[in-house]
């Protein structure tokens, strides 16, 4: 239980760039390994002797670190987050140092589960460090420094992947995280303890941890297999479908009748928390989705080189960044904050029509104006629904606020993926992976089917916008809430 303890020294400017600069390191490995790890999985595949279990090595740190991460947040709001973050960073070390020695593609993924139960703490505890040190007002300025890093991490983390596995051995791209993990404790274990802290005595409910765990991994694994390795009607997922509802409907009874439930009631009857998380999990879906899809479409409908989509796609994974700087600034400024990522949406999902009326007749220059276009709408929802969201709840649910909602992005973006495999699948036959002649040649049933995939994002954008709208803009904490955190 937590013990009472004085408000920390108020910070300084320098404390507080030292303090982000640091939060940035330590989410840096975490945001890398998931870009990183691609270009490098046929060449693992190839050396260890296993492709058929090779997409478990993805597969398991997208399950692990999704459901580990509501934990996170309670956990920081009992122990803190410097304690959390440094736990966090070591476990995501280790993880890495049995997925460098792993012999087999099967003990790889087993390592990758290791490593992603730390990994599942990285990036919500960064963030919500960030809520407790710069009042929600002047929080979006700080956008800068996530957005410096998630560009960093998309364009380096491909093009270094590649090159270690090639140039060297596969093994590097986790020794690496080693000294990426002690720079990230040298550099927030001291500056963080300048933070102020909020001392609130809280219990882990384990029941309602378990409960959660199992219903998150199962309807991950029911919408990663349901289309793709297993039909939607089949035994496996109708049985997996079955289980995580048994689940969920469990965890719903706990947190009801918990003492002290894993997510606070309060959060389910916030209209804000609802509606943000709501919003960006549609978003993200979409966004996911096309960052899979877009590079098959290229390579099996218009024909281009595997190098060539990887360039191709650089515009939708950087102009996210563009959309959320813009709608942080934005945000400092306005009262009416949310309008700024809705009209981002709501021109995003118009641009995706034009590639659903004309997949194969868009010239590469259109389609790339349509896709940056695509990506500064979503990107621009981001920094919105994060603030909104700490600023709604109380501060010692900051933690848990927090980590639902980078959670519920996550399982947005497994459903997103999900429902577009199952339009790719569902009328042509083919596999999303299958490699077409080009445009000229490719089967037009592909294509048509392919197309609906636009339209889906289209559609998941514009639902985005609409639960957005019903976000209620509660003004913005122009400083800190008095208290200690924690």
């Amino acid at each position: 239980m937590a013990q009472a303890s004085t408000p920390a020294t108020p910070l300084t400017q320098r404390d507080i760039n030292g303090i982000m600069i640091g939060l940035m390191v330590a989410m840096f490995p975490g945001a890398l390994d998931t870009t990183i790890i691609g270009p490098a999985m046929p060449t693992i595949g190839r050396e260890l002797g296993d492709v058929e279990h090779l997409p478990w090595v993805v597969t398991s740190y997208l399950l692990v670190s999704t459901a580990v991460t509501p934990l996170y947040g309670k956990l920081s709001d009992i122990h803190g987050r410097r304690i959390m973050l440094i736990w966090a960073i070591s476990i995501f070390a280790a993880g890495s140092v049995l997925c460098a020695l792993s012999p087999s593609v099967v003990l790889l993924a087993l390592a990758r589960a290791v490593q992603a139960i730390g990994g599942g703490g990285l990036i919500s505890l960064a963030m919500t460090i960030i809520g407790d040190i710069v009042p929600p007002r002047e929080r979006p300025r700080y956008q800068i420094y996530t957005s410096v890093m998630w560009t960093g991490s998309s364009l380096l983390g491909p093009v270094l992947g590649g090159l270690l596995a090639e140039q060297w051995h596969w093994s590097l791209i986790f020794w690496i995280n080693l000294p990426l993990c002690l720079a990230a404790l040298l550099m927030t274990n001291g500056k963080l303890k300048k933070a102020p802290r909020h001392e609130r005595p809280h219990a882990l409910d384990f029941a309602g941890a378990v409960l959660l765990v199992v219903a998150s991994v199962l309807l991950q694994l029911a919408l990663s297999w349901g289309g793709t390795h297993y039909s939607w009607g089949s035994p496996q997922i109708l049985l997996l479908l079955a289980a995580s509802a048994i689940a969920w409907a469990g965890f719903v009874w706990r947190l009801r009748t918990a003492e002290e439930p894993l997510i606070p009631l309060s959060l389910f009857s916030n209209k804000v928390v609802l509606t943000a998380t709501g919003s960006v999990g549609l978003a993200m879906g979409v966004f996911v989705a096309l960052s899979i899809y877009v590079p098959i479409y290229f390579e099996t409908i218009l024909g281009l080189t595997a190098t060539q989509s990887g360039l191709a796609l650089l515009p939708l994974m950087m102009c996210t960044t563009i959309g959320a700087l813009a709608s942080g600034r934005a945000m400092a400024h306005l009262d009416r904050y949310k309008f700024v990522p809705l009209i981002g949406l709501m021109i995003g999902a118009i641009s995706l029509l034009p590639i659903f009326w004309w997949p194969t007749s868009l010239s590469i220059l259109t389609l790339e104006t349509l896709l940056s276009i695509v990506a500064i709408g979503v990107g621009a929802i981001f920094p919105v629904t994060t603030v909104s969201v700490q600023n709604a709840v109380a501060v010692h649910e900051l933690g848990t606020g927090t980590a639902l909602i980078t959670f519920l992005r996550n399982l947005g973006a497994a459903a997103g993926v999900a429902v577009c495999g199952t339009i790719v699948i569902a009328g042509s036959g083919h596999s999303p992976d299958m490699k077409m002649p080009g445009s000229t040649g490719a089967d037009p049933a592909f294509v048509t089917q392919f197309s609906y995939v636009f339209l889906a994002g289209a559609i998941g954008l514009a639902l985005a916008g609409l639960v957005l709208w019903a976000m209620e803009e509660r003004p913005l904490a122009g400083r800190m809430r008095s208290g200690p955190i924690r």
